[in-house]
């Protein structure tokens, strides 16, 4: 019979592997893109979270045979990234993607409760709530409860796409080429990923208006998300992100 220190490891390794971050983002994926549809019905200007914009313009602008070649390289990625787990023997197990979810909320109270205190205790204030807030508003009308809950969960996955796997993960492959080891390229990424993470929020129209306060949360939330990216994966990032932003939206009073 397997121990349950062995039991932790194989669940610990699998649930940080690709596999697992893409069957556990499609849930996300899902009731993002059904509920937007639908909150956005008879709106004349539509809400989606801002990492989805930029990621939608981004494949507008590039034009037909720009997504093309982007699909041929994605499916490329998908196949190498397939047949590198297949090699790996991932175990899929149901059970696990409860535990993922389980872990995640945990992660997600312990942040709410840790950056929240940090920043508290240097500013003298609780901003939190109120970044989260605008994290996830859309960039027209402030929007009623139930649309941002959906905007949190699309932060969770599309924000996380942009600035964990994207950014963090990109910073991580070219500056172990350049870094002795590793760590120092997984603190430099980290740092760097955190950074800008907080620092787009005050740019372009839509920006916030800048306060350290609430920079200094953000980089420290970025910093703990790319922490968690870094060491659990994706999956378990997306859903602590997005499992954050929902439990300070569903505190709010109603709007």
């Amino acid at each position: 019979m397997n121990s349950s220190g062995d039991y932790t490891r194989r669940y610990l390794r699998a649930t940080r592997s690709a596999t697992y971050g893409v069957l556990a983002g499609l849930p996300l994926f899902l009731l993002y893109e059904l509920f937007v549809v639908l909150v956005n019905e008879g709106r004349t200007e539509h809400v989606r979270v801002g990492a989805d914009v930029w990621i939608k313009n981004m494949m507008a602008t590039i034009g037909q045979p720009g997504l093309l070649g982007t699909a041929v390289l994605l499916f490329a990625i998908g196949v190498y990234v397939a047949f590198r787990e297949r090699r790996r023997q991932i175990p899929i197990r149901a059970s696990w993607f409860g535990l993922l979810v389980a872990e995640s909320l945990c992660y997600a109270v312990v942040l709410a409760v840790l950056v929240s205190t940090v920043v508290g205790a240097v500013f003298g204030l609780d901003v939190g709530a109120a970044i989260s807030a605008q994290d996830v508003a859309a960039q027209v009308t402030p929007p009623g409860r139930i649309t941002m809950l959906v905007l949190s969960i699309g932060a969770g996955l599309y924000e996380e796409l942009v600035f964990r796997v994207a950014l963090v993960g990109g910073l991580f492959l070219v500056l172990r080429r350049f870094v002795n080891g590793s760590r120092k390229a997984y603190l430099v990424a980290a740092l760097v990923g955190a950074f800008i993470f907080s620092l787009v929020h005050y740019v372009g129209p839509y920006g916030d208006p800048f306060l350290m306060s609430s920079f200094t949360f953000r980089f420290l939330f970025g910093l703990a998300l790319n922490a968690l990216f870094l060491v659990r994966g994706f999956g378990v990032a997306a859903w602590t992100h997005a499992l954050y932003d929902v439990m300070v939206v569903a505190q709010m009073p109603p709007s």
